[in-house]
């Protein structure tokens, strides 16, 4: 990533730990498909002790509530936006046992109707605090 450009995950706060835990997970999981140059080389310890690569910049969570989510999400449709990468979690995905039931549901469900646990953005940096700059850091 360059230094103008900026990754964040938003999450709503008020999911149980576990749930959130597990929102930020998998969004993580799909931005490293997304992208896999973000992930340094792996390293080893003075014992020789290898240990897998992590990403190379940090990435803040920050918490805001569902509507709040939403909303981002919306803005993120928006052509302003269509340069912003964007891994979110709804409660369609949450509630699927195998991917392929997750594809059908989400097939059936309109957007409007989609409750988001989270979303993982990464791109201008302007443009993530455009979204994100009032939000506060998940503690």
């Amino acid at each position: 990533m360059l230094e103008n450009e900026k990754c964040v995950i938003v999450v709503d706060k008020s999911l149980p730990l576990g749930l959130i835990a597990n929102t930020c997970a998998i969004m993580g999981i799909s931005l490293g498909k997304k992208f896999p140059q973000i992930v340094g080389e792996s390293i080893f310890d003075k014992n020789g002790n290898k240990h897998l690569g992590i990403i190379e910049f940090p990435v803040p969570i920050l918490q805001a509530a569902s509507d709040r989510i939403k909303f981002i999400r919306s803005k993120l449709y928006e052509e302003d936006f269509d340069d912003v990468v964007c891994v979110d979690f709804s409660d369609v995905a949450q509630g699927c046992k195998t991917y392929a039931e997750f594809i059908g549901r989400m097939k059936l469900t309109e957007a409007e109707k989609l409750e988001y646990l989270g979303l993982c953005i990464c791109g201008d940096k302007k443009k993530i605090n455009k979204l994100t700059g009032n939000l506060s850091l998940l503690r």
